[in-house]
């Protein structure tokens, strides 16, 4: 039976369907495409994420993230540099704050 799949997969995958006997067809994407795929996985994992809220999808969201920060000459340093910056200026969401309305003179 044929499955089409046409998505970005981890490294080791092909070798992990081969090695169980099937025949895999994929190519190397070009660093335009690999952006806008890596863009779309990052929406599936944080679906996933969302649909059932465990670890193991959350670890792939930050696996995602990692590509994109590494893809961009990004680092988790720089992020966590600038989220402390942003937490330290405005916080964080502990305190479950929704802001409802706001009326400006």
């Amino acid at each position: 039976m044929l499955y089409t799949y046409n998505k970005l997969i981890r490294d080791k995958n092909v070798k992990i369907m081969e090695d169980k006997g099937c025949k895999v067809t994929y190519e190397i994407l070009d660093d335009k495409r690999y952006q806008e795929e890596l863009n779309k996985k990052l929406q599936e994992e944080v679906k996933e994420y969302l649909a059932d809220y465990s670890i193991e999808e959350m670890a792939d969201v930050m696996e995602v993230i990692y590509a994109i920060l590494k893809y961009r000459g990004n680092t988790m340093k720089e992020v966590e540099k600038v989220r402390l910056e942003k937490r330290n200026r405005k916080g964080g969401f502990e305190n479950k704050v929704y802001l409802k309305d706001v009326e400006e003179d």
